[in-house]
């Protein structure tokens, strides 16, 4: 029984961040960014001024992916590119101005699938779930011995 139950766990989990990636993007076609162009603005709204290369780690990227990625933003005013003073092969990714207006956008309409998704759900039954996902989550990232 616990077998199909750690499989189960996995196909729900698997399955409702499908749900949930689905719902965002068909709300946000209206945007005018796929899916991994915002992701990479996300991203650097949490470390604007990152390098390059730890960017495309950080999103699991290869880095012609990420060129890929940043020189589109890049090209149409999102991003821009910058030396970095440390490492002279190295470059820095900063958000535009652009990008302020769109990510509020983009985090109301997370709020709004994040309401449909809890939809149902007591406050307590919410943070129940989101602390239990976070214990899963620290006992998967904990490397053994």
């Amino acid at each position: 029984m616990a077998d199909n139950f750690d499989q189960a766990l996995g196909f729900v989990i698997h399955d409702v961040a499908r749900m949930l990636r689905w719902e965002f993007d068909r709300r946000a076609q209206t945007i005018g960014l796929t899916r991994s162009q915002w992701s990479v603005l996300a991203f650097l709204l949490r470390e604007d001024g990152v390098q390059q290369q730890r960017l495309a780690e950080l999103m699991e990227l290869t880095p012609i992916t990420m060129t890929g990625l940043l020189d589109r933003l890049e090209r149409d005013g999102w991003v821009e590119r910058r030396p970095d003073p440390d490492d002279r092969r190295a470059k820095r990714i900063f958000l535009t101005e652009k990008v302020v207006p769109v990510m509020k956008k983009i985090r109301a309409l997370g709020k709004e699938v994040r309401k449909l998704a809890v939809s149902g759900l007591s406050e307590d039954e919410q943070q129940n779930l989101i602390s239990l996902l976070l214990r899963v989550r620290i006992n998967l990232s904990t490397k053994p011995g």
